[in-house]
């Protein structure tokens, strides 16, 4: 891909040395940790920099609801030589994923529906679901069967549902193409009802329940909590969730004056670093979102955008068992639920699954640094968090590259452990 004479003189800046950093945290406090151990992290995300893996990262641990370490690094935008700031916005794709799953659990809890209930007891066009029997060689689904059972809210938040992703392989991928269902992220003029009376009407992959499926589950959530509530997805988040933990740069589509924070998108090719464009990398939405188009679709799954200081308000209200600042989200026994580990992943019990949340449950197993506990869960554009609640723990860490080799983020969270006292 050709390079532009500007993107190569920003590669050699990068190489050059001359990483942009933005240290807007002194680094002086560090209870619960050696200060010289926390430097591992900056020189392993300087590394990956400079060596063109990733543009640019911000990273932030925060101990007992005190931020320990918040710094950024690289660049939000090449090309522009624009550095990376603290408060830079990123599209976290599925990270969106637990905020929805907090937003089903709030309605849960005021008694408006059971999680065994199945779906179709409140959006009706999910009744008498069909499992994917056979498909032809173009992807075609020429035989199905009627489903063991009703998908039930529990199936979608444990991603046991039998949905799948038109961007991942399966055997019902074409046939989501072909039907026009969307991953998420979108420029077109959408509406989460349309699309899942769409989804509604296609075979499943499995019977709800048999196993693990990672899949639009939590977009249909999303358009459940539109119908409970009577409140389109947008406004319920900004009401119930944004304002009282005070995430003012959490959206789903950036107002004008946020458009210039927003990072830029790359992808590697060929061990290089290319601007992510439309015509190239067309898996995912475009690059329009979230900043342009017809902004009318809220997707549960995948759709917001957000920094690292308020993900990681969110995030710590979830350690603070539902409760940040004098402002209750959820009660105890839901966030006890929400991480109690229910379904295996991979079928190797290393993994499991609770409710919008992958758990340790086996740290030997798990045979990386960590805790018996944590729960975890990332976005496709290399972002990441992980909730520890023995070590009163978390971390955040935000990249924007798709694809990449760069497995920053998982070394992130070891670099983070390695450092407690």
């Amino acid at each position: 891909m050709k390079k532009t004479m500007s993107y190569l003189a920003a590669m050699w800046l990068i190489a050059g040395c001359a990483v942009q950093t933005d240290f807007n945290f002194d680094g002086l406090s560090t209870p619960g940790f050696v200060a010289e151990r926390l430097d591992r992290i900056d020189t392993a995300i300087i590394a990956e920099v400079e060596a063109g893996r990733i543009p640019g990262a911000v990273a932030l641990v925060s101990r007992k609801g005190e931020t320990i370490y918040h710094k950024s690094f690289g660049f939000a935008d090449i090309e522009a030589q624009e550095p990376m700031r603290n408060e830079s916005i990123f599209r976290i794709a599925s990270m969106t994923k637990a905020i929805t799953t907090v937003g089903v659990m709030q309605l849960y809890e005021q008694g408006l529906f059971q999680l065994n209930d199945p779906i179709s007891k409140y959006i009706p066009a999910f009744a008498d679901p069909q499992v994917m029997v056979t498909v032809d060689d173009e992807g075609v689904v020429t035989e199905s069967r009627a489903a063991s059972r009703e998908i039930r809210i529990v199936d979608l938040l444990t991603h046991s549902s039998g949905l799948g992703y038109p961007f991942i392989p399966s055997p019902i991928q074409k046939t989501y193409v072909a039907n026009g269902i969307i991953d998420g992220l979108t420029d077109q003029d959408e509406r989460l009802a349309l699309q899942m009376a769409k989804l509604a009407k296609l075979p499943l992959l499995f019977d709800p329940g048999s196993r693990w499926n990672y899949g639009l589950s939590t977009d249909l959530l999303g358009y459940l909590i539109e119908v409970v509530s009577g409140r389109p997805l947008n406004e319920y988040f900004r009401n119930e969730i944004f304002l009282p933990l005070e995430m003012h740069d959490t959206h789903f589509y950036l107002p004008a004056d946020k458009h210039d924070r927003l990072v830029a998108l790359y992808a590697e090719v060929d061990g290089e670093l290319v601007p992510y464009t439309d015509d190239a990398f067309t898996d995912l939405g475009n690059t329009n979102y979230p900043v342009a188009g017809a902004m009318t679709y809220f997707s549960g799954g995948a759709g917001l955008s957000s920094t690292t200081s308020d993900y990681a308000r969110f995030v710590e209200m979830l350690l603070n068992d539902g409760e940040l600042d004098g402002n209750r989200l959820v009660g105890r026994k839901s966030v006890e639920l929400m991480r109690t580990p229910r379904i295996d992943m991979d079928g190797d019990g290393v993994a499991e699954f609770g409710l919008g949340f992958q758990v340790i449950d086996d740290i030997g197993a798990n045979g990386e640094l960590g805790s018996q506990g944590v729960y975890t869960w990332g976005g496709a554009f290399n972002t990441s968090y992980w909730i520890d609640p023995s070590e009163q723990l978390i971390g955040v860490i935000m990249t924007q590259i798709r694809p990449t080799e760069s497995d920053i983020t998982a070394r992130f969270k070891t670099l983070v452990y390695q450092a407690l006292e």
